[in-house]
This record gives C-alpha cells, structure tokens and sequence, in this order.
C-alpha cells in the first residue's frame, strides 16, 4: 500500500496564504540519519535528524517586511568620520622602566643570593 501524502491543511486549519513548504511536509529534505557514537549523541542531533511532520509544522505565516534592510542595503551602514580624540593603551607594551625594575627584580631573585654567598667567603 503506498504511503498517501498528508498536506497540513487537512489536519488543521491554515492560513489561505500559507507557503508551499508548510503545507507539505514532505518537500523537506535533506534530513539524514547518519550512524554516530551513541555516547556522543546530542539531543540536537537526534531532533534535528527527523523530517518535521503534519503536526510540526506552522500553520500560519507572517512575513515581514524588507523596507529598514532594502534602504540599509541601499544606502550603506552608518561610519562616524570625527575626529578620534581618545589615547589607545596598548595592554601588550609595557614601559622601559617597569621593564628595567622587573628584569632587576628577577636578577636579585635569582642571584642576589649567590653574590652574598661569595662575598662571605672569602
């Protein structure tokens, strides 16, 4: 027996202006079922592999209109061409001297010691 198309309109009341694709569920395609890892399986994937049905599907339609993009497309997006007046810090430059006394820093850490040590020596 050969499987007979159910169109939404048939189940429940739809819009008249109602698209083509909401009205037939099966004109989706593309919904695979590709074989994972159960354990790496994830709610999305397993929703997002079934083919909507009659009752997954809307059954109205409210399209909006293009009017805010078509003049955005039309006319470019807004650029600011003042001046810029701000000072920039650049968090990866680090002034000379703050350089100067962390390398001093370091030394005495790692040697400062050693010369003491010698100096009692001798």
């Amino acid at each position: 027996m050969e499987d007979q198309r159910v169109q939404t309109c048939d189940v429940y009341r739809t819009d008249p202006d109602l698209p083509h694709r909401f009205n037939n569920p099966d004109c989706f395609h593309g919904y695979s079922q590709k074989n994972c890892h159960p354990l790496y399986r994830t709610s999305n994937q397993t929703y997002g592999s079934k083919r909507p049905t009659v009752h997954d599907i809307q059954t109205q339609f409210k399209g909006t209109s293009r009017q805010f993009s078509e003049s955005m497309l039309r006319s470019g997006m807004y650029r600011d061409h003042g001046f810029n007046t701000s000072v920039e810090r650049s968090k990866v430059m680090v002034s000379t001297a703050t350089q100067k006394k962390r390398s001093d820093i370091h030394y005495l850490f790692c040697y400062g010691n050693q010369s003491n040590k010698q100096d009692e020596n001798k």
